[in-house]
């Protein structure tokens, strides 16, 4: 891996942690502030929804990269076999297809959100900029599933075979 990739990865990674950080920090207070003298934190749930979407999609491409997506190991011994090299590459094309449905829809979702003006419920932050956002993200993690079908990834399962 070059070293600027490593540093992007690291200060996106410790961006993320500051995030959740501030979220679970943000839960405890608000439930603090609900049971102990019935007052909770004003715009909580607003907050934490977008808090949410950015751990999850500014995380996304992070995941992609190290081809980190929830697989089933149940068939490994047939299918990490050479002659599924095909397979492998087909699954990798069809994750990015999916990423790039996602990153689409939220395009699409951008400009609707700015055409009615729409903003989150409590504290009014317009939904544009998030949605602008996943979109982004979405279509950078597509990007690189199509590059986890590289040939670099046959060698990752020659690698894996017993």
């Amino acid at each position: 891996m070059k070293p600027w990739l490593g540093r992007i990865e690291r200060g996106v990674g410790l961006l993320l942690v500051f995030l959740l950080s501030a979220m679970v920090a943000l839960t405890f207070t608000d439930v603090l502030g609900r049971r102990l003298f019935n007052t909770p934190v004003f715009g909580a749930n607003d907050i934490t929804e977008h808090l949410m979407a950015l751990i999850i999609f500014g995380g996304l491409p992070l995941l992609t990269a190290r081809r980190g997506h929830l697989s089933v190991d149940l068939f490994d011994r047939w299918l990490l076999q050479p002659g599924w090299r095909a397979w492998h590459k087909a699954v990798d094309l069809l994750i990015a297809s999916i990423l790039a449905l996602i990153a689409w829809q939220y395009a699409l979702a951008v400009s609707e959100a700015r055409a009615i003006n729409e903003v989150s419920p409590a504290l009014t932050i317009p939904r544009s900029w998030m949605y602008a956002f996943i979109a982004c993200t979405a279509a950078l993690s597509a990007l690189l599933a199509v590059f986890a079908a590289a040939p670099r990834h046959e060698q990752l399962i020659e690698e894996a075979t017993p």
